[in-house]
């Protein structure tokens, strides 16, 4: 009898199995994006990376299409039992894991960290975290096969998901800027996002920016006390509260008479404030700004942050218990100084551990720290509250009952339909930060506290403040007045006003700069030492004008003195005196 042979084959291409393989890998990041997006609680880039970012384990499953039913099994395990970590932390802070989580975790004790846990065992989170385990489980039983390629293609194709998931971002930005650091730091941004990098570069960043913060530190602590200081006031109990704002134009302020009702809760209370009406900032951005406003540090001197003491350090030496209670990132590249001067104080309370700061986290969560913090039974505290403000983006600023201003009720006529939203987030932004600011004065004037509250802004924004300018957000090469321009208020309890009379109406239009901040903070809470020049404080008799300058000061030939910008819109304001 003659056999005849059977040929054989490759099996077809299936395209529909290569789309549930990627649904399988995307799952354990792209779930908790897409709960992110679906509660608006976060901007587009973080969801669109992790989508991205889950082509990359394609290629194995590609290049040994026998072996998909083993290798999703073995990546499944890895990636989802990584991934509950941040679906988890999702569920019960409605926050993106991110570097700052594992800087807070690290940082607290051993109490702290089993009340963190505890959260994550309420029973609607294990129906949640089971069903998460449920879904990526069905996935795998009944949808997972090969998805065979001819096995000359298999190569070709396994390289072409690495090359545009990875290797297209890294050589695009390579090829841009000639630096590999730079490409690289491109990369991991994008792969951030997804499972396990998250967790992986998260720790890597935090070991960085801890390395950086804890030799700030050491350079801090080393730094001799400030010699001569006395507090002429004596040593009895008192309350300084310094709130920072973030981003908030005062021309955007009812208070300063801005035509929109911005800021009706401070108004109510405008017969106990010092509204001061002629103080600007000397960068437009927060590190740079505050490097200056925190310290000795000044546009003529501006690396003096490192070498001199800070606000914290004045007042510690003084005799305060110190407070920090900040709504900002915590541990990023950027901000690992915010986190120094915290680290300053003696108590610090981190609530915002976001990766990215369009983000919602809404200011009125330093309500309750603010709160704790000022029954604590030292005699002399100084608390220092670090607001997100008006930050862009401004919808993520404010809960949706403070989302008044809609329409074009109160917009200037230049402001045209694309920009109205822009323009209106940014008011409603200003409104919810009024409640803020004003909530941590009525928490301060409960008691019989002997207080004193300022609030200031880092910096400004401009947001379509001219009809020849369409300018949004920040630009020091092209500086307008918006992005200087910034609040500073003064409020005295009665029993602080008692204990220190002081009339600041004359002073109220003062042109001053926040770079000179450390003297005018000393003076108000009645210290005095060596280094201290009344003339820099702007409410001391000794007051001397000076050029208000603005600019890099790492190009000094390009600083500027902010009276030659020209407003482009008619100044509104109303000096508010008590």
């Amino acid at each position: 009898m003659q056999h005849t042979a059977q040929p054989t084959s490759t099996p077809r291409f299936d395209w529909r199995a290569l789309g549930w393989q990627f649904l399988f890998f995307w799952y354990f990041s792209g779930v908790t994006h897409l709960l992110i997006q679906l509660n608006g609680d976060a901007g587009f880039s973080g969801f669109r990376q992790a989508t991205t970012m889950s082509i990359l384990w394609l290629a194995p499953t590609l290049l040994w299409p026998a072996q998909t039913k083993r290798i999703t099994a073995v990546l499944g395990l890895l990636l989802g039992s990584l991934s509950l970590l941040s679906f988890g932390y999702y569920l019960v802070y409605g926050q993106e894991f991110s570097q700052s989580v594992i800087f807070i975790l690290f940082e607290s004790n051993l109490r702290e960290g089993s009340e963190y846990l505890v959260q994550y065992l309420s029973l609607g989170n294990a129906v949640a975290f089971a069903a998460y385990i449920a879904g990526a489980c069905l996935i795998w039983r009944y949808k997972i096969r090969p998805a065979y390629a001819a096995q000359h293609w298999r190569p070709t194709l396994a390289l072409l998901v690495l090359v545009s998931s990875v290797g297209y971002p890294f050589g695009k930005e390579f090829l841009a800027t000639g630096d590999l650091h730079s490409a690289r730091a491109h990369l991991e941004k994008r792969l951030e996002p997804a499972v396990p990098w998250q967790l992986l570069m998260g720790y890597a960043q935090y070991r960085e920016q801890l390395h950086n913060m804890q030799n700030l530190l050491a350079q801090n602590q080393a730094l001799p006390p400030l010699e001569g200081l006395k507090d002429i006031s004596g040593n009895g109990p008192q309350t300084v509260v310094l709130v920072i704002g973030e981003s908030t134009n005062r021309q955007r302020m009812s208070l300063y008479g801005y035509r929109r009702d911005t800021s009706p809760e401070l108004q109510k209370r405008s017969a106990q404030l010092a509204v001061f009406d002629n103080v600007v900032t000397p960068r437009p951005y927060t590190i740079e700004a505050l490097q200056q406003v925190l310290t000795f540090a000044d546009q003529t001197h501006p690396n003096d942050y490192l070498t001199t003491p800070s606000v914290v350090n004045l007042m510690k030496q003084a005799g305060y218990k110190t407070y920090w209670v900040t709504n900002q990132q915590t541990i990023t590249a950027r901000n690992t100084m915010l986190t120094t001067f915290s680290q300053q104080a003696d108590e610090q309370v981190y609530l915002n551990n976001n990766r990215e700061q369009n983000s919602r986290q809404y200011d009125d969560d330093v309500l309750e720290p603010f709160a704790k913090a000022l029954t604590d039974p030292a005699p002399r505290k100084f608390i220092v509250v670090h607001l997100l403000g008006t930050h862009m983006s401004y919808q993520y600023r404010y809960p949706q009952n403070y989302e008044r201003f809609t329409d074009r009720q109160g917009a200037p006529a230049w402001v045209d339909n694309y920009e109205l939203p822009t323009y209106n987030s940014y008011d409603n932004a200003v409104l919810f930060n009024d409640h803020v600011v004003a909530g941590l004065i009525e928490r301060l004037d409960s008691g019989s506290n002997k207080g004193l509250l300022v609030y200031l802004s880092d910096h400004g924004e401009a947001v379509f403040d001219a009809p020849d300018d369409a300018t949004l957000g920040r630009n020091e090469g092209r500086p307008t007045a918006p992005m200087y321009t910034v609040p500073f208020i003064v409020w005295r309890s009665a029993a602080w006003q008692s204990a220190h009379p002081r009339d600041f109406s004359s002073m109220l239009q003062r042109p001053y700069s926040s770079m000179n901040f450390i003297h005018t903070l000393a003076d108000l809470s009645e210290l005095r030492f060596d280094r201290f020049e009344p003339s820099k404080s702007l409410v001391n008799a000794g007051f001397v004008a000076q050029p208000l300058l603005i600019g890099n000061p790492e190009q000094p030939k390009n600083l500027i003195d902010f009276s030659l910008i020209k407003p482009k819109t008619a100044p509104t304001h109303v000096a508010q005196s008590n």
